[in-house]
Formats: C-alpha cells, sequence, structure tokens
C-alpha cells in the first residue's frame, strides 16, 4: 500500500541518510487516511528559498528609508538620472579613442551569389527543370520557384558563380545579371549556353512579380557605367552583336536563313551605345 506523505528533506546531510530515515520511521497508511501525493497544486518552495524584496522609503527603520539609499542629491539622486553604460567619467570614451575604418558605399549594388554547383544539385532533386530545344531559357524567377533564393532577397540582381563546376554536367541556357569567367566557362563546358542581361530595379520587380501589375513595364537599358559590361563578349552580355547573332540563330529554323544579317544586329547595337554615350 502507498504511503503517507513525505516531507522534504533538511538542507543539511546526504540524500541516502534522509531517506533511509524517513522510510523507516514512515507507517503504512490506514484504509480510512487520506492519502496526499506531490502534484502541482500543492508544490511549492521550501521554507526560507525565497526572500522577499526590501521595499524602499518605508521609514527609517526598513534602512532604507529617507533617500532610499540615493544619498543627497547629484545627479544618481534625481529621478531619471544617472550616466550611460559607456560613460568614463569625462575622459575620452573607447569609442571616440578608436580610429575609424572603412566606408559604406552609397551606390553599391550587391548581388546575390549563387554557384553552377547548387543549380546542378536542384536539377538532380528535380526542381529546376533543364530548358529544351525551342524552351525559354531559365531566367530568376526559375531560381525563385525552384527555392533557390527569395524574390525579397533580390536587390539588384543574381550573380553566377563558378563554385561546383566539376558537378555541372546538365546543359543549361540561363539567362542572368551578371556572371564570373568560371561560371560562364563551366556552362558552356557542359553545352549550355549563358547571357547576362540587365534589369534595373522596376524590370526585376516586373519580373518576379509580374502579378503586381496591369501591365508590364518595358526593359530598360542599361546605364553608361554599365554598357561596356553588357557589350562584351566576354562576360556574355546580351548587348554583344555575337550574342544577338547566336540568338536569332536559335530562334529561325535551320533551313531558313535569318531576316536580319549579322552588320545589321552590329550596326544596331552599336547606334544604342553611341546614343545613350552621347
Amino acid at each position: 500500500e502507498p504511503f503517507g506523505y513525505m516531507p522534504p528533506p533538511p538542507l543539511n546531510g546526504s540524500w541516502t541518510t534522509t531517506l533511509a530515515r524517513v522510510l523507516s520511521s514512515a507507517q503504512p497508511a490506514s484504509k480510512g487516511d487520506a492519502v496526499t501525493f506531490l502534484s502541482l497544486n500543492n508544490l511549492a518552495d521550501n521554507p526560507g528559498a525565497v526572500k522577499t524584496g526590501r521595499r524602499v522609503g518605508r521609514g527609517i527603520g526598513s534602512s532604507k528609508g529617507k533617500t532610499s539609499g540615493r544619498g543627497h542629491k547629484g545627479q544618481n539622486s534625481r529621478a531619471g538620472g544617472g550616466v550611460r553604460p559607456t560613460f568614463e567619467g569625462g575622459q575620452t570614451p573607447l569609442f571616440k579613442r578608436l580610429p575609424k575604418r572603412g566606408f559604406t558605399n552609397n551606390h553599391a549594388e550587391p548581388m546575390v551569389p549563387i554557384n553552377v554547383g547548387k543549380l546542378q544539385d536542384y536539377i538532380d532533386m528535380g526542381r529546376l527543370p533543364v530548358p529544351k530545344e525551342g524552351d525559354d531559357p531559365l531566367t530568376m524567377v526559375d531560381l525563385v520557384n525552384a527555392g533557390i533564393t527569395k524574390a525579397s532577397t533580390i536587390k539588384h540582381g543574381v550573380k553566377l558563380l563558378g563554385d561546383g563546376a566539376d558537378r555541372l554536367r546538365s546543359p543549361i541556357r540561363i539567362e542572368i545579371s551578371r556572371a564570373s569567367t568560371s561560371a560562364i566557362d563551366a556552362i558552356e563546358a557542359a553545352g549550355g549556353e549563358i547571357t547576362t542581361v540587365h534589369y534595373n530595379r522596376l524590370a526585376l520587380r516586373a519580373l518576379l512579380l509580374p502579378h503586381k501589375f496591369e501591365i508590364l513595364p518595358k526593359r530598360a537599358m542599361p546605364p553608361p557605367r554599365l554598357l561596356t559590361y553588357y557589350t562584351s563578349w566576354e562576360n556574355r552580355g546580351y548587348l554583344c552583336p555575337k550574342v544577338q547573332l547566336r540568338k536569332l540563330k536559335d530562334t529561325s529554323s535551320p533551313d531558313s536563313p535569318p531576316d536580319v544579317a549579322p552588320e545589321t544586329i552590329s550596326t544596331t547595337a552599336n547606334t544604342e551605345i553611341d546614343e545613350k554615350k552621347n
């Protein structure tokens, strides 16, 4: 039969000695006695475990009366008085003694970095489709839909990097904001194509969140400081004549010749560049 309520052991002495003494002196409960078990409704601290805090301003007998331990006058005796945690008595504080280093570039356009190895991982998981012949290339919205990054994270664009190039084996056709030389070489070595395309803030929002627009705005030309990047073949810029000719060959059938000659493409691109520079 169960024993009666066991009182808490004293603070001194070992638990083994106390438990043996309590068990030896405990008597079995009779059938008419109520048995009390330790539960949440009778759980309490030991006597003296919680000490009531001393109240200030309750007379001289409380040892914290009159000025309540603040003394007479002064900055620390006033309500709301005191000094800041870093105050050093008037001498030059530490945060002013240390020199400044670096600066924050207000004109920076940080890109979201994504490696080509990560693209291959998501392709293997089946979350990122590989464009077939005749399909549109992958864009940043496809990367968002696959879960590689978030639309709210992309503020200025995405830059493709070459980490994991040894694992890339799928022929990817992709349009991205920026790309490193190693990423370009890795994608083209796997049989894919890459094109760097400029998106301003409005065009980027229209690409990632098209449901926010009743009429999608046209994509703006890059500013003059970025024209050199997007007209370079090394960067596979979309304004490069060779890239435009490659895109024209992909869209046209193999039997029919292209409607626009390469010289026309080159002349048109150079004219747009000259107009931007002027």
